[in-house]
């Protein structure tokens, strides 16, 4: 008999005992009410063969638990019902542990190729924490039982866990409650009248029951802060309740809650307040794109009925406003501004000495927390030849004053595309090299195909499925070498632009010598409630991920700041749920909640519903009709799963759509909202009213249809 034949044959034997155990309802003899019947027949018999009924309610226990019947709970205060509290818990102790151990390993022979294929990647968070903890992991699911018992032993019959680990941690984390379970079996066990179910015993034994993941939550925290901390002497009084480091859009708002709360807080950057998203980031490009947008708008003057409109542009001169906007914008992330809001802003070069002190320029200041806001840096390749060019990325790239007549950008995704875009706008000849074979490639097909066919028209060079292989220096530029379907080409290029992503900074301030864990990402890794592996340290914003993003930033800085500062009395899980973002290309690309793409990915089912701006009055209006808005939703119903819009203004039409996401509200609510006319806006409603349209109760309708008919005589 091959392998595969034993694992049917097995599986069958499985089922049919499940489908006997409930059709013949044998549950039934597993109640509470046919305990207290039997229990005086049952002890009799218990008195006059003690070893072989001992040895049979272990093997039923056994069985049923390897079975995951539904009736382990009732068995385990029969165990102290029967046996007592002493032989009763050594019986259902073991006979637990055996019958999970059973239930793990017939979950691993008959489940786990498939179940692995088909669902591998929803157990990676499985896999990260038996990787991360090992047996403390376990023991944590065992002690506070988040998920049923019988759902843990299928789950880890997925993984690699060793069955001899998975035996001894369960043994230990399951001990308590089965203690608790028997004791209050025992009490039951003495009920004469219906006044005994509050008998003081009984009620104390489920009153631990209900407090025990609580105290043994105490536990396990306190058992990981003595592993983690390990080595380091806590200070006995602290100089702050918490320090950021960064003083990015994670740290201001880190500093900005903890100073609102009247705690004391610092807040340390080496460089410049406002971080990336002010200097580097997002102002400085949105500034340079507003100026692109007016040339290119400028050169189709005749679509607004002016046969002509000149525009004197200095590419030095538009580079300079950047900088002013940024001046503009420095104020709301200044020194001034924050320590007016009594947050302690410190310049100078930060480390992390142990958990709870930071050194700064040689001086040493105590914390209770340490919020790490780090952020990222632009990828730099390792490309042969990369170092011999002058290239540019996007922190670099706001230093420039002469325009690049031949600019090459590496990397296709939002930085690359919006650059790519404003240069070319600004006059640059501009080609965009990119691995992926389409642009944008986290977004739907429809969307970066939208974006490809713009560039194409205005212009730009797309390179893309090309893999690059080695920069060439050329005199003040070079070319780029790439491999397109095997075959190798040069591009030649006068600067050379970066824009692969970013690299979060995880190293150079002490992480590493702490032995705070850093994922396979190469962030910061983080639990739910922000902690790094030290829960003392938390995190935000891009060091962590997983969006980089500055709103992201921001919303993860609330819950590191108040779980810092209020923990562990309250404390609140990141809620990724409804997470928006744009591209500011032209036409513009935002996106919320699932595409169609992810939702495919995740197995999730879904509708999906069209508005194409084509068709809105405004965008005729502004010459801007072009575009589209999807919805997706669970079928057949108006519950909004996600939504892309592809088109001007995206990113502000897509509001609308992100808070009704938060707060549950569904299409017909959106279609049920007054839209002022003519407005961009109308294009939700217009969504929402295909919507309706194709889920209109047709039967309804006809027998509406004989009513008017009928009224008209």
């Amino acid at each position: 008999m091959s392998a595969t034949q034993r694992r049917w044959l097995l599986l069958a034997l499985v089922a049919i005992a499940l489908v006997t155990f409930f059709a013949l309802d044998l549950g039934r003899f597993f109640s509470l009410e046919a305990l207290r019947a039997h229990r005086e027949g049952l002890l009799t018999q218990i008195s006059a063969h003690p070893l072989l009924s001992a040895g049979i309610f272990f093997a039923v226990y056994v069985v049923v638990t390897a079975l995951s019947l539904p009736a382990a709970a009732l068995l385990t205060i029969a165990g102290g019902a029967l046996f007592g509290f002493g032989l009763g818990t050594l019986l259902v102790s073991f006979a637990s542990t055996l019958g999970a151990t059973l239930a793990m390993l017939l979950a691993r022979y008959l489940l786990r190729e498939s179940v692995q294929a088909k669902f591998g990647a929803r157990l990676k968070a499985i896999d990260a924490g038996l990787e991360r903890e090992g047996a403390f992991y376990l023991f944590a699911l065992r002690l506070v039982p988040v998920f049923p018992f019988f759902l843990v032993n299928l789950t880890l019959g997925l993984t690699r866990l060793p069955a001899r680990t998975f035996f001894w941690v369960s043994q230990l984390g399951m001990l308590p409650a089965t203690a608790v379970y028997v004791y209050a079996g025992t009490e039951i066990g003495q009920l004469t009248s219906l006044k005994g179910l509050i008998s003081p015993g009984l009620l104390g034994a489920f009153i631990l029951l209900g407090l025990l993941p609580l105290i043994t939550k105490k536990i396990l925290d306190a058992l990981r802060a003595r592993r983690v901390y390990q080595g380091h002497s806590r200070p006995k009084r602290y100089d702050y309740n918490l320090i950021a480091i960064g003083a990015g859009s994670a740290g201001l708002v880190t500093t900005y809650i903890g100073a609102a709360v009247k705690a004391k807080v610092a807040l340390i950057e080496r460089h410049k307040m406002g971080g990336d998203c002010l200097n580097t980031g997002c102002v400085p490009s949105k500034a340079l794109i507003r100026t692109a947008r007016l040339l290119a708008e400028a050169r189709r003057s005749q679509d607004y009925g002016i046969k002509a409109l000149h525009a004197e542009f200095d590419f030095a001169t538009a580079m300079e406003r950047v900088q002013q906007v940024i001046a503009k914008v420095e104020p709301h992330d200044s020194v001034e501004r924050y320590s007016g809001l009594g947050v302690d802003c410190i310049q100078g070069e930060a480390r992390v000495i142990d958990p709870w002190t930071v050194e700064v320029d040689g001086r040493r200041l105590t914390t209770r927390n340490i919020v790490i806001a780090t952020g990222a840096r632009p990828t730099v390749p390792k490309l042969p030849g990369i170092d011999t060019v002058d290239y540019l990325t996007s922190d670099t790239v706001w230093n420039i004053r002469v325009q690049p007549k031949r600019l090459l950008v590496l990397g296709g995704g939002p930085i690359g595309c919006e650059l790519g875009q404003c240069f070319s706008r600004l006059g640059s000849a501009v080609t965009i090299v990119q691995r992926n074979p389409r642009l944008l490639p986290k977004e739907d097909p429809d969307a970066s195909a939208a974006v490809r066919a713009a560039f194409e028209a205005e212009g730009i060079t797309l390179a893309l499925g090309a893999e690059a292989l080695r920069v060439e220096k050329d005199g003040e530029g070079g070319r780029l070498i790439v491999s397109e379907n095997g075959v190798e080409r040069a591009i030649e290029f006068d600067r050379l632009l970066l824009a692969l992503g970013r690299t979060a900074n995880v190293a150079g301030f002490g992480l590493e010598e702490l032995g705070v864990i850093v994922s396979p990402r190469g962030t910061v890794e983080a639990d739910p409630l922000m902690r790094t592996s030290m829960p003392n340290i938390l995190v935000c914003g891009d060091v962590t991920g997983p969006y980089q993003f500055t709103h992201v930033a921001a919303h993860q800085a609330w819950y590191a700041a108040v779980n810092a500062l209020f923990g562990p009395f309250w404390t609140f899980k990141v809620d990724y749920r409804v997470i928006p973002w744009a591209t500011f290309t032209d036409p513009e690309v935002a996106h919320v909640g699932l595409s169609e793409t992810t939702a495919t990915e995740q197995g999730v089912a879904y509708e999906v519903t069209h508005y194409g701006l084509d068709d809105l009055d405004r965008a005729i209006a502004d010459s801007h009709d072009h575009g589209y808005v999807k919805v997706l939703t669970v079928p057949g119903k108006d519950r909004i799963l996600g939504a892309t819009i592809v088109g001007a203004h995206a990113g502000d039409l897509l509001a609308e759509y992100v808070l009704a996401m938060r707060h549950g509200l569904g299409l017909r609510k959106i279609l049920g909202t007054i839209h002022s006319y003519p407005t961009m806006m109308e294009a939700n409603k217009y969504a929402a009213g295909n919507w309706a349209r194709a889920h209109a109760p047709q039967a309804a309708l006809r027998w509406v249809e004989r009513f008017h008919a009928w009224r008209r005589g």
